[in-house]
């Protein structure tokens, strides 16, 4: 089946805004301790890196526009595989440090 790169970017605009309203108003203590919150951000992370490696597979110049999304796709891999290994202190600082910057930059390859 072939994906659309427009649909992918839709997908990943959409779970970077379920990670934001999920966090909305939380600490990081409050994060580290809610278990259903973790695991609904987590997934919405893993959505996001399929995304971006949809779109590597249809257009990869279409991601020249998207910091780090080597890293993006590798941070997926790592929640998917390596669920033990997941540190809360790393996705509580890409939920506010990235999320926000990748949602920028989502938004603009629609304008395109």
């Amino acid at each position: 089946m072939r994906h659309n790169h427009l649909v992918c970017v839709e997908d990943a605009i959409h779970a970077c805004e379920l990670i934001l309203q999920f966090t909305l108003g939380m600490r990081d203590s409050d994060y580290y301790k809610d278990v259903k919150t973790k695991a609904a951000v987590e997934r919405q992370f893993e959505i996001i890196g399929e995304a971006l490696n949809r779109i590597k597979k249809i257009d990869i110049s279409l991601l020249e526009r998207i910091d780090n999304w080597e890293e993006i796709i590798g941070f997926r891999n790592v929640i998917a595989h390596g669920y033990d290994i997941v540190e809360d202190e790393i996705v509580w600082e890409a939920i506010n440090k990235d999320i926000p910057v990748l949602l920028n930059q989502l938004n603009e390859l629609l304008d395109c």
